[in-house]
């Protein structure tokens, strides 16, 4: 008997609701198959089956809220499931799909790498080989991206890319299977047991979906391809064709073997009404222009020099978490400037001789990160987080540096920055930031963060209100230092000022905590003597 289980929900996040089941209680269900939607107050979750077999019973029912790794439903495994993976079948695949077992033979399965801790799933952005390419041993064969970083999949064998299980944009688990490398065979060489394999199973109503090879007129391509009847849609995009009112014939399938996916459905209904093709079949056919709503020629003029992306899971994971942060936290920010001559006039001084001895530029993100370090330690309050009902104060600081990259706003961290000198974090500055560009990042150095620094200056910001990182209860914003004219000790002068902000969570920082922090930051850069003096 196999359990079904309430997969990972995400951090805060403690219950889901069963929205949909796909399947009833004694129906066949292959691995991997839909099985039910769960919804949480953030996203829905689709739950594959774990195994091949006959779903026996259904614990939560829809309409029921479960916790994390509840018990779903219970399959028993083998019983009237599909005999592709029976050994002596005639063209059967030898391992239930996705669960990572090598082949026999000289086939060699390319699998998904570790995407560390709490990332339970990837998206393949990326392949760089096609079906039947030579590969080389350790030659990137694709990439995948995750809500954080991107990861690059390099061939575990040489010889021949015989099948690509996940083509590129669908989601796949940690540890699935993406491909499958026939070692050692020359270009052209079909792979035992692969595609040709996979086709037949299918074509006998065995194998699930995602190992079916897509079937379809000799010669036909991507647009003339028939869908299978055996082909079953994914369970989400028929629950938005039918909330969003769009007919299964309106929507181009993207996934393997005509299978339409959810992304689909999105396009379908937010693309401009088009003539039907000529091969369209009369029951395909959209309706004649005349019935069709009437669309201002504007709309379709601008329609036609508009540019549709898929938002990528980075830029998805930046907006959730941005907006979570502003939906969660009493978020305030109070602002100050900073009189940036004392560290120019330093850093001028004593820019070369650093350089020379500890081999790294001496910048401005250092000075800053010491300040911080040091109000951290007067304002505790502003280095701590909201866990349910405590607070926890962190007598450390794992200072997060924001770094714009092209493919979105990242956070390394800097770990122990309150132990580290100038040079240690010049240096590990330096390092992050070009690994950050590009996207050599690990899960394990953004994560764990205590207290951000987003420098928005390096663009020509002048003033901005950055937005909090959760769980932090502070951050602070820099920006671009500008000659204007102050007063200082009764005369006016020329000074190259900086504007500071700090956005803090007023559940737990008052006031009075978030402008003394400031004051402090402000009166070590204004006289960073104080920074020596541990004043």
């Amino acid at each position: 008997m196999t359990e079904v289980r309430v997969p990972a929900l995400g951090e805060s996040v403690s219950e889901a609701t069963v929205a949909t089941w796909f399947k009833q209680a004694g129906d066949r269900v292959s691995a991997d198959e839909m099985l039910c939607e769960l919804e949480t107050d953030k996203v829905t979750v689709e739950v594959p089956a774990p195994a091949s077999g006959i779903l026996t019973e259904i614990v939560a029912p829809e309409g029921a809220t479960i916790g994390p790794n509840a018990l779903l439903a219970q399959i028993t495994e083998g019983a009237g499931a599909d005999d592709a993976a029976t050994p002596g079948k005639a063209g059967a695949d030898t391992r239930t799909p996705q669960e990572g077992k090598p082949m026999s033979g000289k086939n060699v399965d390319v699998m998904v790498p570790a995407l560390g801790e709490s990332v339970t799933e990837a998206t393949v952005a990326t392949w760089f080989k096609k079906a039947g390419d030579q590969v080389a041993a350790d030659e990137m064969l694709c990439e995948l991206e995750t809500d954080k970083v991107s990861v690059e999949v390099p061939a575990p064998a040489a010889g021949v890319l015989a099948e690509i299980l996940v083509p590129e944009g669908e989601t796949v688990a940690a540890n699935a299977r993406l491909a499958i490398i026939s070692e050692g065979a020359a270009a052209g060489t079909p792979a035992p047991g692969g595609a040709a394999a996979a086709a037949e199973a299918n074509a006998d109503g065995e194998g699930s979906p995602q190992d079916a090879a897509e079937v379809g007129s000799p010669g036909a391509g991507p647009e003339e391809m028939t869908p299978r009847g055996d082909i079953e849609d994914a369970p989400s995009a028929k629950k938005a064709m039918a909330e969003q009112g769009v007919s299964r014939d309106q929507v181009t399938a993207s996934g393997k073997g005509g299978r339409v996916m959810k992304e689909d459905v999105a396009r379908a209904k937010d693309a401009p009404k088009a003539p039907a093709p000529a091969q369209q079949s009369p029951s395909a056919q959209q309706p004649a222009p005349a019935q069709q709503a009437p669309r201002a020629p504007s709309n379709a003029e601008d329609a036609g020099r508009e540019e549709r992306v898929k938002m990528t899971r980075l830029r998805a994971t930046i907006a959730r978490r941005l907006k979570d942060a502003q939906n969660t936290a009493a978020m305030l920010t109070t602002y100050n400037e900073v009189d940036m001559k004392a560290i120019m006039d330093l850093r001028n001084e004593y820019k070369d001789a650093f350089e020379k001895k500890h081999k790294v530029k001496l910048g401005f993100m250092s000075f800053f990160v010491k300040a911080c370090c040091h109000a951290l330690q007067e304002v505790p309050e502003v280095n701590a987080e909201i866990d349910g009902s405590d607070v926890v104060y962190k007598r450390f600081v794992h200072m997060g540096v924001a770094v714009g990259t092209p493919n979105g706003l990242v956070v390394p961290v800097i770990r122990n920055a309150d132990k580290k000198s100038f040079a240690e974090i010049e240096k590990e500055i330096a390092e992050l930031g070009l690994r950050a560009r590009d996207g050599k990042l690990t899960m394990a150095e953004m994560q764990g963060g205590t207290f951000t620094i987003s420098n928005g200056g390096v663009y020509g910001s002048l003033m901005s209100s950055p937005i909090l990182n959760p769980p932090q209860s502070g951050i602070l914003g820099m920006h671009k230092i500008q000659d204007r004219p102050v007063v200082v000790k009764g005369e006016i002068v020329i000074r190259p000022m900086m504007y500071l902000a700090l956005s803090y969570d007023h559940r737990i920082v008052d006031g009075k905590g978030a402008v003394t922090f400031l004051v402090r930051v402000k009166e070590m850069l204004e006289d960073p003597r104080r920074l020596l003096m541990d004043l």
